[in-house]
């Protein structure tokens, strides 16, 4: 879960987190994002993710695709296909055909996929709008979220969001190690049909899967 892996803020020049913790308008947009997002029984979201580290000249790509639903999400990238049911995670690993289980843990989750819409809320509550960016005729504010816990080893996240619709376009999480996670959304599904059969890894569709039970 912590390999992984969603989305997302003018006016003030650049503002500290020491002049500013929480900027009243800073968070007036992120509740307007939060709330467009809540309003979904269920969304799906194609992304593209980018991870960098200047000092280490490295750079990778890859596509996803999540689902996600309230505390469920089903989470496909590359090689992995991530699915959590809000009690149970199942972790399929497509080249060893194996899928491991273990159970969901509500203090490991806060860099989930599903969690992104509500950080602000719980463990980065220091939050300012830094800039506002105009991409392909559309008017993004970014804001920048840093965590209550200074050991947290994601020390940034910085948000982009649609001022039109509050729709998140993309969001960048900075590690202490110097690697660089961004999330760009190219595609966002509102409302898909979701059942209980989304939300769980069924293993008879999975010829010879071997299951590992962590729990």
């Amino acid at each position: 879960m912590k390999k992984i892996t969603l989305f997302l803020f003018l006016f003030l020049a650049i503002i500290t987190f020491a002049q500013a913790q929480q900027d009243p308008k800073a968070e007036k947009i992120l509740d307007a994002m939060s709330k467009k997002y809540q309003a979904m029984k269920a969304f799906n979201v194609d992304f593209v993710q980018t991870m960098e580290n200047s000092t280490n000249k490295v750079k990778e790509t890859m596509q996803g695709n999540i689902t996600i639903s309230g505390d469920k999400f089903r989470l496909k990238i590359k090689d992995q296909e991530i699915i959590n049911n809000g009690s149970t995670i199942w972790t399929f690993m497509k080249s060893e055909n194996e899928v491991n289980i273990s159970e969901s843990d509500p203090d490991d989750q806060q860099m989930s996929p599903n969690a992104i819409f509500n950080l602000y809320k719980k463990g980065y509550n220091k939050y300012a709008i830094v800039d506002e960016v105009k991409e392909a005729g559309q008017v993004y504010q970014v804001i920048e979220l840093a965590p209550e816990d200074k050991n947290n080893p994601i020390f940034k996240v910085r948000i982009q969001i649609n001022k039109k619709d509050n729709s998140v376009k993309s969001w960048k999480m900075f590690r202490n190690n110097g690697n660089r996670y961004t999330y760009t959304i190219k595609q966002l599904n509102p409302n898909p049909v979701v059942d209980a059969n989304t939300f769980t890894f069924d293993k008879n569709k999975y010829k010879g899967v071997k299951v590992v039970d962590l729990r």
